[in-house]
Parts: C-alpha cells; structure tokens; sequence
C-alpha cells in the first residue's frame, strides 16, 4: 500500500492522487471518504479528529467511485429527483441541467440503457446538485468524451473558485485545472 501520506486540503485545492494501477490510489480515496479505516494515522477534518466529527464530515463531503451510484431501472431525471430527496434539496429544473450535461431527449431511457459515457454523465450530475465542499472523485473521466471532461474541468474550476476543495484520481491530463492543481504521486510496491 502507502506510507507517510500527509495530506492537507484548503478551500479552492484540487489534489491530484498519481501512482500507477495498483498503488493504493482507490484504496486511499475510500480511506479519505470515510468509507475504510486507516491501518495506522488519523484523519481530521477542520482540525478535529474525524471519528469525532463524522456526520459533520459526512455532511460536506461527496463520494463518487468507480461504481456510478446511478440506479439502473430508473431515468436519468429519476436519479436526479432521487439524488435531491436524499440532499432533501428543493426541485430545481432538472431538464436544463441534463441538457447541459449532454443528456437531452435522454430523460426517459432508463439508465441501464444508456451508453457507460451517458451514464457517467448522469452519475457526475450529483456534482451540479450537490451542497458538499469536499469532493472526492474516482477516475471521473471514465468514459467521457472530450467534450464532457472539458464540461466537467470547468465545473471543478467553478466548485473550487467558490470554496469547495477536489481530491480525484485520473490517468488524464489536467491543462486546464494546471493553476489549482497538487499532486500526489503513490509509489507502487508488491
């Protein structure tokens, strides 16, 4: 796996995990998200010590993996509607973000139909709906075209100009996020 990790975030950081497949980069994101326990170390968040803070954390964070999150038997205006019930946000219109995320006439196909790129945009949605600071993205570009991952970098530039702080790992380059962007390079050990 990984030692001797020290990570600090700040409002407006975009930190990149490097390394090659194997290293520990998921496995460390799950570690960051709450989702896995260290083997040793200590998480904070706001300088208190995770474990004590955990809902507050939890509250502030979104957590998107290699799994999409996307339900299958619904449609994407479906998963969308779901996402803000549980954030318990107020309606908004759905119809207009989809079309911006390259999903228009898309809204009634349930998602197990759609292509894995359309899907992964259905699933990166949450990122436009979500209230969370902190989030903590695997391989986001998965399956995206040019043209949704130059969507999605500026949405990041965006998240981050107003306060929000990314962790991500991704094997794509990252030009546009150059000026933002910190990296962590895991080395890989068998």
């Amino acid at each position: 796996m990984f030692t001797d990790v020290d990570i600090q975030l700040s409002a407006g950081d975009i930190l990149q995990i490097a390394g090659r497949n194997g290293a520990g980069k998921s496995s460390l994101l799950r570690i960051l998200a709450g989702l896995s326990e260290p083997s040793e170390g200590v998480l904070y968040y706001q300088a208190v010590e995770l474990t004590k803070c955990h809902d507050d954390y939890a509250a502030d964070l979104c957590f998107i993996g290699h799994l999409s999150g996307v339900q299958g038997q619904l449609t994407a205006l479906e998963n969308l509607q779901f996402w803000r019930a549980c954030w318990q946000l107020k309606a908004a219109d759905d119809w207009q973000l989809l079309a911006t995320l390259g999903l228009a006439g898309l809204e009634d196909i349930p998602c197990q139909h759609l292509s894995a790129g359309q899907q992964r945009r259905v699933s990166l949605a949450r990122l436009w709906l979500t209230p969370a600071r902190i989030w903590i993205l695997d391989e986001p570009f998965t399956a995206l075209d040019q043209s949704a991952i130059g969507l999605l970098q500026a949405h990041f530039q965006q998240h981050c100009a107003n306060g929000g702080a990314i962790i991500l790992t991704t094997h794509q380059p990252l030009p546009m996020l150059a000026s933002q962007l910190r990296q962590l390079e895991l080395e890989y050990r068998w």
